[in-house]
């Protein structure tokens, strides 16, 4: 199928010939005609697959039909709400692709950066609206956005948005916008449990599923290394010794995390810059031009601030941290493996860690395969008992106290420069 086949209009058309695109992906071909009739559309499909345009090609359509058949109110006539502000950005540009020469305006907000721009693109007049929760409903309260009118609702990263994160503010959310809309969701895992919410706020929706629920992409190699969780940064650093990595995205469960292994890898002269949500809104879109530009070789990352990195040719994926939540596995592997290329995705699993794994291979329903031939291989065949539970916590104290002087000792070190 070619996209002249889904019943575009000329300008959409000419637009994605631009961006070099002539057949949809199987999610777009899925998608696009269902929302084009106004249905609701609830995805679940892998990262990587071309959601965002899945829905921002149509979502474009409509309202420049719209538009064009009736005198409609300068209001906001589409919410489109992610978790991170880089997914926001991304979705942004998009729109900005794929909607030009249609005379519909649209705009971006988050936090973390002042609102008096934002504040005065709101005020000329919005078409389209992409926001994170937070800065949505603070503006919202400052009496600067009205949601009444809105006519087409997205949620990207639905299971991400409907959990414990922003499950308050969902709620808010859903009191401002009108009962009658069109609802759009789309996530790369769906447990039950967010399944049956969607349920509740979707009205009788067409369901796309392009891969198993919860399926990790099969041009994706995995492998899994056994290590001590004080070898870890050795180990990375070994691995990077392979110059052939140039370009790589490491996962951290924490932001201090993140931002100790950006330190360490420095003292062996391995740029490296991290991403999380500590760091100011500059500093984290200069980091991630800087990876995309090659400049910066390694990127260390946190799940959340990683919503929204979108490298076409990222081969390397590497888990420091084995993910506690087996779905987000599956988010951050998907990073990589995209436009049918074969990537490779690395995981550093710890004894405390092998039960997170065990969860991870029931999820995608496979075994992911063990490489013993590294320097700092370890056996582990079981999960801990009780009495090593306690072991290994005594040493993670331990090894907070050792951090917590090593933090000291640079801040002494700063007074003293």
């Amino acid at each position: 199928m070619l996209f002249t086949d889904l019943e575009l209009i000329p300008e959409i058309l000419t637009a994605i010939k631009k961006q070099g695109y002539t057949s949809p992906t199987p999610i777009q071909e899925q998608s696009i005609p269902h929302i084009l009739a106004w249905r609701d559309v609830l995805w679940a499909a892998q990262t990587g697959t071309g959601k965002t345009a899945a829905f921002a090609i149509p979502t474009l359509q409509l309202l420049s039909q719209r538009k064009k058949l009736e005198n409609t109110s300068k209001a906001i006539k589409c919410l489109i709400l992610t978790p991170t502000r880089e997914l926001a950005i991304q979705i942004e540009e998009s729109l900005n692709d794929y909607g030009k020469g249609l005379g519909l305006r649209h705009t971006v907000i988050f936090g973390w950066v002042s609102q008096v721009p934002q504040v005065k693109q709101l005020q000329r007049w919005v078409d389209i609206l992409v926001s994170t929760p937070g800065r949505l409903l603070d503006l919202v309260g400052q009496w600067y956005i009205d949601l009444s009118q809105v006519e087409i609702f997205t949620l990207d990263e639905a299971d991400r948005m409907l959990d414990m994160w922003f499950i308050h503010d969902m709620r808010k959310i859903m009191e401002l916008i009108p009962k009658q809309r069109q609802t759009l969701f789309f996530s790369a895992t769906m447990p039950k449990d967010i399944s049956h919410l969607a349920d509740d706020i979707l009205t009788d929706p067409i369901k796309v599923e392009v891969t198993p629920v919860s399926s990790t992409a099969d041009t994706v190699t995995q492998w899994v290394f056994f290590v001590n969780k004080m070898d870890k940064i050795s180990l990375l650093t070994t691995i990077l010794n392979n110059k052939k990595m140039d370009q790589v995205l490491v996962f951290t469960r924490t932001k201090h995390g993140a931002d100790r292994v950006v330190r360490q890898l420095w003292k062996v002269d391995i740029r490296a810059e991290a991403i999380h949500g500590n760091k100011t809104q500059n500093n984290r879109q200069r980091a991630l031009r800087n990876f995309k530009s090659w400049k910066t070789r390694v990127l260390i990352a946190t799940d959340i601030a990683a919503r929204g990195i979108d490298i076409d040719e990222l081969m390397f994926v590497i888990n420091y941290d084995t993910p506690n939540e087996p779905e987000t596995y599956v988010h951050r592997i998907g990073r990589t493996g995209r436009a049918g290329n074969d990537w490779v995705a690395l995981s550093f699993c710890d004894r405390e860690e092998f039960e997170f794994l065990l969860d991870i291979e029931k999820l995608i329903g496979k075994k992911i395969k063990r490489m013993e031939n590294h320097p700092y291989h370890i056996e582990i065949t079981r999960v801990l008992n009780k009495q090593e539970r306690r072991e290994l916590n005594r040493e993670k104290n331990e090894r907070k106290k050792m951090y917590r002087r090593e933090a000291m000792e640079l801040k002494r070190n700063k007074r003293r420069r």
